[in-house]
């Protein structure tokens, strides 16, 4: 269950057939009502995980008053209900943990108790090379050489998928993080603890976002360490002008690297013919 201070006394039990879970009820913090959809999922985040210290009462009425016009001027902490990361940033993580562990045996304590502390996916979908093609057995074939080259890592990523709590690996060829994975592996709800929530994540991939249209908030992060300890994450709410330029802004940044990319591979291509 939560260990939230619950200043608004928004904590509630939501009952679904025979069971029972704890959720929190935007409806006890007025202005709620009128946010757009991703405020208040984040609205709920700070409801269910306000301690006080890091999240308070304060930020809560912060999100709460939001106005689209304004200036950004309070920072909330959000925490996301899970982590999806590549094999790249993946690993390391894991090989984090484990020597986490090892400190902690050295110490004398309980390594068992080093676990993430957000559920977390990593999707190994960036090293498979297309050895064979043009015949039936080509991804059959292809994901085999994968696992010859690359098997001392697999069998790591085996141990830690069992040796850790709420981290699971998708291993070679079952489809690459995004679009396919980002989206099958989202629950859309989460369920954890005694608690039922909106399903948050924030994700390694520059496609992360592509999760929100299933109604899930999604960020996409340079790293994976902020999610995977539970470190809530600061953020500031711009106005949606202001989210709006930058989108555009991101998107010609883009189409100006996809057409440099694609300059490049015809002169490769050109001096290749000649």
């Amino acid at each position: 269950m939560s260990t939230s201070i619950d200043s608004f006394g928004a904590k509630g039990t939501l009952q679904v057939g025979e069971n029972s879970y704890e959720i929190f009820r935007l409806s006890s913090v007025p202005g709620t009502e009128k946010l757009p959809y991703s405020l208040k999922v984040l609205a709920e985040n700070l409801l269910r995980t306000e301690d006080g210290a890091n999240i308070t009462a304060d930020h809560i009425r912060a999100i709460a008053a939001w106005d689209p016009s304004a200036e950004p001027s309070v920072e909330i902490q959000f925490t996301p209900a899970r982590v999806v990361m590549q094999d790249f940033t993946g690993v390391p993580c894991i090989v984090d943990l484990a020597t986490m562990r090892e400190a902690v045996t050295t110490l004398g304590g309980d390594p068992n108790k080093v676990n993430p502390l957000s559920p977390a996916d990593m999707v190994i979908d960036h090293s498979v090379i297309l050895d064979v093609f043009g015949q039936a057995d080509a991804l059959e074939r292809n994901v085999d050489l994968e696992y010859q080259r690359n098997g001392e890592r697999y069998q790591f990523l085996r141990w830690g998928q069992g040796a850790f709590d709420d981290f699971k690996v998708v291993p070679p060829g079952m489809g690459i993080v995004h679009q396919v994975n980002i989206e099958y592996l989202a629950p859309t709800v989460m369920s954890r603890n005694g608690q039922a929530y909106p399903d948050t994540c924030v994700g390694t991939d520059s496609h992360t976002t592509m999760v929100n249209g299933l109604g899930v908030l999604g960020w996409g992060v340079g790293a994976s360490s902020r999610g995977r300890d539970a470190r809530p994450a600061g953020l500031h709410a711009h106005p949606p002008r202001r989210r709006l330029q930058t989108l555009r802004r991101d998107q010609a940044r883009s189409h100006r690297n996809r057409r440099r990319a694609d300059g490049h591979r015809d002169a490769a291509s050109a001096r290749c013919r000649r």
